[in-house]
């Protein structure tokens, strides 16, 4: 089975708005994720926030701190381990990828507004497909839905 590499174009809502809904639906999959930030604080600030992110709602996660690694469906790192056995990898804030082939799906996130990052992203997607995965671009709509581009 070809791993999927999709990207994700952030244009209208910033990561902290996309990301939990990208999770849920993996949660819904049964998939345990583990998402990969630019930093270490970026990890502690995304921790944060998903547990505050709804009013009514969490998204059950953990982080190094946490322990208890493999028993948690969605696992936030600023390192390229997979210590909760992840079929899906979320790449933020331009994180540097590990291989890719042993997840079902991986899943590039990034900000249309950062030119550096938007080139960056044009990297992964040469290198992905030089790599053989299947592979997709999603951008974000003005509603902060997602239309399939290519």
């Amino acid at each position: 089975m070809t791993t999927e590499v999709m990207f994700y174009h952030l244009l209208h809502q910033p990561l902290e708005a996309a990301l939990p809904q990208l999770l849920l639906k993996c949660l819904e999959r049964d998939w345990k994720v583990v998402v990969q930030t630019g930093s270490d604080e970026r990890c502690s600030a995304l921790d944060a926030h998903l547990w505050t992110y709804a009013d009514d709602s969490f998204l059950p996660h953990g982080t190094k701190a946490d322990g208890h690694a493999e028993h948690q469906p969605i696992y936030l790192t600023a390192q390229q381990d997979n210590p909760n056995d992840a079929d899906v990898r979320f790449l933020v804030d331009r994180a540097p990828p590990p291989p890719l082939a042993s997840y079902t799906r991986a899943i590039y996130m990034f900000d249309g507004n950062d030119q550096d990052a938007v080139q960056e992203a044009r990297m992964r997607w040469k290198e992905a497909k030089d790599q053989g995965f299947d592979i997709a671009y999603w951008q974000q709509t003005e509603a902060g839905s997602w239309e399939k581009k290519a």
